[in-house]
């Protein structure tokens, strides 16, 4: 095995969730800040832009973004929740790898799960609240 093999095998870990997508995310210490999402550079995973910004968000807070390589997997939920997703994932990764990050990826609002979910709907109604229009006459 060469040195950069035995490199490679020591990664940080952390699930990422927002609604019904998860995001299961290694960081792998140098690599110049490749991002690979389900075999894919995160460009083509994610090609707008601000999904690519709210995915950079833990490495601009933490001042990490050339120091580590992302490979994770995602399933579930849209292109939005998975950014979220992943985005939590980074962040958490970030946590195991130093402590030192809690109190900016805390005060960023990064370490916190997005607790919302998809109400569910209600038998009588079209949706989860909408009921049909009332007739007084």
């Amino acid at each position: 095995m060469t040195e950069q093999q035995q490199q490679q095998q020591h990664y940080y870990y952390g699930t990422g969730k927002r609604k019904t997508a998860i995001a299961r995310v290694r960081l792998y210490a140098g690599g110049g800040g490749t991002i690979v999402v389900n075999g894919k550079q995160v460009e083509e995973a994610f090609p707008w832009a601000p999904w690519q910004t709210v995915i950079m968000e833990p490495f601009k807070v933490t001042g990490t973004a050339e120091q580590f390589t992302v490979m994770a997997k995602v399933e579930g939920g849209g292109t939005v929740s998975q950014a979220g997703a992943l985005r939590h994932g980074i962040s958490r990764a970030l946590l195991v790898a130093d402590e030192k990050h809690k109190s900016s990826l805390r005060k960023n609002g990064l370490l916190t799960r997005d607790s919302r979910e998809k109400e569910r709907k209600k038998y009588g109604l079209k949706r989860a609240r909408k009921a049909k229009q009332y007739t007084k006459r």
